[in-house]
């Protein structure tokens, strides 16, 4: 059986929630893992945490795991006395050898038996690097107010869908569903808000593309509306030149939610998040975009 590494205590002793959760796997990598259990070692809730591990690693906590076991069984395979493929497949979580092989090709480029028995001196990345290799990003004009911004609830009418990591990139195409509707009766200003929220405790969440509305604004058919609770905020601004928003937004959101929020400070609340478009913003103009993140005042 494999092992993964022989200090189990490791996880206590670091400070970053994070690096935590990947010491805990690095100690227990062939135990049954979940999102949960790795977002309880790092005191954040499955949706929190499956948000700042993606945005600074640039993979999900799972695919991480299934990396590092990858990584542990490329390891055994170049030891003196390496197990069987069929062992390793076992071990690694797969159901045959055939689907371990093919994980670990799409990982190193080569069959479990050529790495095997690859040259001695030749040198192949583990999978830990390869996903875990930086990535270019554009430089962005992201400013953070100095302290959290305390909002009273509000109440808002919109599109909203499950979404998980599979399929976030599918968010921007509920939009349009909202804005052909638009105005509201009751809608209040000409801003609109992308909310979002946890769903389960598997990292899914909920996303509200959706304007503010009285309190007495009548939900239309095919709509709903949401009761967004007073709040303390931590409130990041982004400056968008007009070209490619998409990539400028993942770019501030590595920053904020794989960065910044874990070095403010701050504890997370488990209240809906919020994305802030002001009146007029269109995504191929120079404009600006907030996030706001709730925390615990």
């Amino acid at each position: 059986m494999l092992s993964g590494m022989d200090d189990a205590s490791a996880p206590a002793q670091i400070t970053d929630p994070l690096e935590r959760a990947m010491a805990f796997v690095e100690a227990r990598a062939f135990e049954p893992l979940t999102l949960a259990d790795l977002a309880a070692v790092a005191q954040l809730s499955p949706y929190h945490f499956a948000r700042q591990f993606g945005a600074r690693f640039g993979l999900t906590p799972m695919a991480f795991v299934r990396a590092r076991r990858l990584g542990l069984a490329a390891k055994a395979l170049a030891s003196p006395d390496p197990p069987t493929l069929v062992e390793l497949a076992f071990d690694t979580g797969f159901e045959s050898q055939e689907g371990f092989t093919r994980a670990f090709k799409r990982a190193f480029g080569v069959t479990p038996g050529r790495y095997r028995s690859h040259r001695p001196g030749s040198y192949i990345p583990t999978p830990t690097e390869i996903v875990m290799s930086e990535t270019a990003t554009p430089a962005i004009r992201l400013t953070q107010d100095a302290t959290p911004v305390r909002r009273a609830g509000f109440r808002v009418i919109g599109v909203a869908e499950v979404f998980d990591v599979n399929n976030k990139s599918d968010i921007p195409n509920i939009w349009p569903r909202l804005v052909e509707r638009l105005p509201l009766t009751g809608q209040l200003g000409g801003g609109t808000y992308g909310v979002g929220r946890p769903v389960g405790d598997d990292g899914h969440f909920r996303y509200m593309a959706s304007v503010e509305v009285g309190a007495d604004a009548p939900i239309p058919d095919g709509l709903e509306d949401l009761n967004v609770p007073a709040q303390s905020y931590l409130v990041f601004h982004l400056q968008t030149d007009g070209s490619d928003l998409h990539t400028q937004m993942q770019a501030a959101m590595r920053e904020i939610w794989g960065d910044r929020v874990p070095k403010s400070g701050h504890k997370l609340a488990n209240g809906p998040d919020l994305e802030v478009y002001p009146p007029g913003f269109t995504p191929d103009r120079p404009g600006r975009i907030e996030w706001w993140i709730p925390v615990v005042a």
